[in-house]
C-alpha cells in the first residue's frame, strides 16, 4: 500500500505498508495486490514540521475496503508473483587483441606495478642488501626490455598465442628465464591493444575469453524465455555474444509509479499560443510604461 506523503514530522517522503503472511487465502496465493492510497488523506489545520497530512477514519475505512475486496479498479492492481521478477543475465563478448613492440606500449609496461616492483627491496633494515636488490632488479628490467626490443618492431601480431610463442622463444634465445605469470600477464596487457580484426583470445581449453570492457547486462522478465529474448534482442546487434549462465541472478522490483501512471495529454497548441501572446502583450505594456 502506497500512503500519502507528509505524514510525519521530520520527513515528507511517501511511505508504504507491506502485508506479508504465509497464511494467504486461496484466491490470494501466488498474487501480489498493490493499493494506491497516496490521495487518501486530509489536510491538517496546522502543520507540524513537515507533517501536513493525516489519514482520517474515513480514509482508513476506504483503504481497508479496497484491500479486502481484492478487485482491480482505479486504486488497485493485482499481479502474479512472477510479474515483478526478472533474470539478470551477463552478456559477454570475446576479447580480441593485437600486439606490437612500439615505444608507447613499452612505456606502458615500464609504468606497471609488476615491472616497477622488480627494482624494489623488502630489506628495510640492511641498506646495502636493499641497494643490491634494487640494482639487481634494474638489471632484470633492462634485460626484459632488451628481449622485447629484439622482436620485430614493424610487426603486428593479431593472434595472442602466436605472439606468446614468439615472446617465449625470444626469452629462451637470451637465456633469460621467462617471467612469472603475474609479470608475463602485465607484459601481454601492456603490449596489447583491442582490435576487432584480431583473432579471439582463448583459454587453455579453447574457449573464448570475455572482454571485461564489453561486458553488458540484461534484465529479462521471469515469464519470458531467456534464450528466446537473447536471440531476439541481443544477437542481431552483437552476433559474437554469449550468456555467462554462472553469473545469472534472479531479482524482484516493484515500480509503483509504473503501474498507476495516468497519462495527462498536453494542452492544445492553440491554448499555449494564446497564453504566449497574452504574456507578450503584458510585457509590451510594462515596457511602454517604463519608456514613457
Amino acid at each position: 500500500m502506497a500512503l500519502p506523503d507528509q505524514l510525519f514530522y521530520n520527513t515528507g517522503i511517501h511511505t508504504y505498508i507491506w502485508i506479508v503472511t504465509n497464511r494467504k487465502e486461496r484466491h490470494r496465493r501466488g498474487k501480489v495486490q498493490l493499493v494506491d492510497a497516496r490521495t487518501f488523506f486530509k489536510k491538517m489545520r496546522k502543520s507540524l514540521g513537515q507533517k501536513r497530512h493525516e489519514i482520517g477514519e474515513d480514509q482508513r475505512a476506504e483503504i481497508t475496503r479496497l484491500y479486502g475486496e481484492f478487485k482491480e479498479n482505479e486504486y488497485v492492481r493485482i499481479f502474479d508473483n512472477e510479474d515483478f521478477g526478472y533474470c539478470r543475465i551477463t552478456v559477454e563478448r570475446p576479447l580480441k587483441l593485437n600486439f606490437a613492440i612500439i615505444e608507447d606500449r613499452l612505456e606502458r609496461l615500464r609504468e606497471t606495478k609488476q615491472f616497477m616492483n622488480l627494482a624494489t627491496s623488502k630489506k628495510r633494515k640492511n641498506k646495502k642488501e636493499a641497494e643490491s636488490d634494487i640494482a639487481e632488479g634494474k638489471r632484470k628490467q633492462q634485460e626484459i626490455m632488451s628481449v622485447l626490443q629484439s622482436l620485430p618492431k614493424d610487426k603486428v601480431w593479431k593472434n595472442r598465442d602466436d605472439f606468446l610463442a614468439d615472446l617465449k622463444s625470444a626469452f629462451k634465445r637470451s637465456s633469460l628465464a621467462i617471467p612469472n605469470s603475474s609479470l608475463l600477464k602485465a607484459i601481454l596487457m601492456a603490449l596489447s591493444e583491442r582490435d576487432e580484426t584480431a583473432d579471439i583470445c582463448t583459454d587453455s581449453k579453447g574457449n573464448p575469453e570475455p572482454d571485461p570492457e564489453l561486458r553488458d547486462y540484461e534484465n529479462i522478465p521471469l515469464k519470458e524465455d531467456v534464450q528466446a529474448y537473447f536471440e531476439r534482442e541481443v544477437l542481431p546487434h552483437v552476433p559474437d555474444a554469449w550468456i555467462d549462465h554462472s553469473k545469472t541472478r534472479i531479482g524482484y522490483e516493484i515500480n509503483f509509479n509504473r503501474y498507476f501512471y495516468k497519462y495527462i495529454p498536453p494542452r492544445p497548441l492553440e491554448e499555449i499560443e494564446a497564453d504566449l501572446k497574452k504574456i507578450e502583450q503584458e510585457i509590451a505594456e510594462m515596457l511602454s510604461e517604463v519608456t514613457n
